[in-house]
């Protein structure tokens, strides 16, 4: 069983606030009705803005679902907000609603943890993990820093002077900073991290120099690293990639490796048929010619992992985010 998330200080008023504005301009889902069922009226939350990580997995799961007729008429909304934690309160309020996904991952991790989240993974049904994905570190073309090596000494040597762009607080982007600045010794609160809303505005901060330093997924990056405008110094994966052609931070000596993995939850109170239905629906779009084409085209590491498999390694992911967290005294 997914193990309850205690908030440290709190729970976020902002979710109880900003739900029922993201339900009336956007799609109200508790309204949504399960007459039609799962295989022809499936809803996939998206818990981000249109454009990132969350937003395309969403999307390309919906074109496989739609291209090899796994599912008649898949659709996806956007729920924005605070680490994922805002749609992750909508979907606790689904109550026995099957024909609704949620796309999630590391980041809601660490989102319900810093945020103080109201809500957990306990209050949602865990349906499968889908994909594994890495961070990459990256600098302006014309920047002083060449290696990490390079990015350690600046930290040790002014760590406030270091300005990190990433994602949201708390979430992979941010956890990759704090692990590899408490690997050499810099205080985690030390580290100057600015969050930016997508990788777009990452980007921009980036380029215009607001930022030193860039912490994103890699492909929020890749078209500027291909172009030349940025530099790769490292990925977060556990294994080389020799493919991309840029070190891992095992390679170069840094025990660190921030998983970027996203799967799917459903409402919670679902009978035991349809969580079948469901885990039937997402395995078949995972084996799809569609779907493999996406993997590769997009870089993502296939990571499929069901129900209580996936219910237990959510489990230890919490914890290990705790533990991040904690060590990093935030």
């Amino acid at each position: 069983m997914v193990s309850r998330v205690r908030g440290r200080a709190g729970k976020v008023v902002a979710v109880a606030l900003l739900v029922p504005l993201v339900a009336a301009a956007a799609w109200d889902a508790r309204r949504t009705g399960t007459l039609s069922g799962a295989r022809t009226g499936l809803t996939i939350i998206a818990p981000a803005s249109p454009g990132g990580g969350w937003d395309t997995n969403a999307r390309q799961l919906q074109a496989a679902m739609r291209e090899a007729g796994v599912v008649t008429n898949p659709q996806v909304v956007n729920v924005p907000g605070a680490a994922g934690t805002i749609a992750l309160s909508q979907l606790a309020e689904m109550e026995s609603q099957g024909d609704v996904l949620m796309v999630t991952g590391t980041v809601m991790v660490g989102g319900v943890e810093i945020n103080d989240s109201e809500n957990g993974f306990e209050d949602v049904t865990p349906i499968a993990r889908t994909t594994d994905d890495y961070e990459v570190i990256v600098v302006p073309a014309d920047s002083p820093l060449e290696s990490v090596d390079d990015l350690v000494a600046a930290w040790q040597s002014d760590p406030r002077g270091v300005a990190v762009g990433g994602g949201s607080l708390g979430g992979t982007d941010q956890l990759l900073a704090i692990q590899l600045a408490l690997a050499v010794g810099v205080e985690a609160t030390d580290v100057n991290y600015i969050a930016y809303s997508g990788g777009g505005e990452a980007v921009q901060a980036l380029l215009s120099g607001a930022s030193d330093i860039g912490i994103s997924g890699y492909n929020e990056f890749a078209d500027q690293i291909e172009a030349g405008t940025m530099r790769a110094l490292a990925v977060s994966a556990p294994e080389p990639q020799p493919e991309i052609g840029i070190p891992t931070l095992y390679e170069l000596g840094y025990d660190v490796h921030q998983p970027n993995w996203r799967g799917l939850l459903a409402p919670p109170g679902l009978s035991e048929e349809q969580v079948a239905e469901l885990d039937a629906i997402v395995a078949e779009t995972l084996a799809t010619p569609e779907w493999q084409a996406t993997l590769e085209r997009n870089r993502w590491i296939d990571a499929e992992l069901f129900d209580a498999e996936f219910a237990a390694f959510v489990d230890e992911e919490v914890a290990r985010v705790r533990q991040i967290f904690d060590e990093a005294g935030l």
